[in-house]
């Protein structure tokens, strides 16, 4: 019954927050009506699991919004045969997302505990083409790229170079630059050059470990 009164809520989630708002994908609509987002936040919070806001995991870690989430999702266009690197992942719930959409995702997150925690979940939803490692954000994962898609989980003030230099030829970054309200951006690979283009305003929550450090002006 419980399971059931999820997927109810997780089917109005889709027909009342994203379709309103400009989610027009069937793919990325289909994918977020899949993965049960109540599975990746803490038990306290399964009640509000499908509120229209960012709720925050872990110390530092968010869900983010679902109506942003799905936005950027559909800004990146991810194929079926893309590879993506998810950064920040947390407790894993945009990974298991972006499984449902690519052929594979590498998921990144420094902390040791939630990387174990988020590899439960997946390995309990059976989540195959997911692989979640630990590791500093901005260092991404060369390993096993590069990568079609490249997807951010929260607010940043640069996007690092050494994850854009990541990105295959037309790969596709997509994150939120600024403050409140920042912009949802999405960078394009075309050779050795990259074109950022902004996509629409949004406000989440900041993603500290890729934040410039503060400076002191006299």
């Amino acid at each position: 019954m419980i399971t059931e009164k999820f997927a109810e809520a997780r089917h109005h989630m889709v027909l009342s927050q994203l379709r309103p708002n400009q989610v027009t994908s069937d793919r990325v609509a289909d994918a977020m009506d899949t993965v049960p987002r109540e599975e990746f936040v803490p038990k306290e919070l399964r009640a509000v699991a499908y509120l229209d806001e960012d709720l925050e995991v872990a110390p530092g870690r968010f869900v983010v919004e679902p109506r942003v989430f799905a936005r950027l999702l559909q800004e990146a266009d991810v194929k079926s045969t893309d590879v993506v690197l998810d950064i920040g992942a947390g407790t894993g719930y945009s990974s298991a997302v972006l499984g449902q959409l690519a052929q594979a995702v590498v998921a990144i997150d420094k902390n040791p505990d939630l990387v174990a925690k988020a590899s439960d979940t997946l390995n309990k939803l059976e989540c195959d083409n997911v692989a979640i490692v630990e590791g500093e954000l901005a260092d991404g994962n060369k390993k096993h790229g590069p990568y079609n898609v490249i997807h951010i989980n929260g607010a940043i003030d640069v996007v690092p170079m050494s994850l854009l230099e990541q990105l295959t030829d037309d790969g596709r970054l997509v994150c939120v630059l600024g403050g409140n309200p920042g912009t949802a951006t999405v960078y394009m690979r075309t050779g050795d050059q990259f074109f950022p283009r902004k996509a629409f305003d949004a406000s989440v929550p900041v993603l500290k470990d890729l934040m410039a450090p503060a400076t002191f002006e006299f």
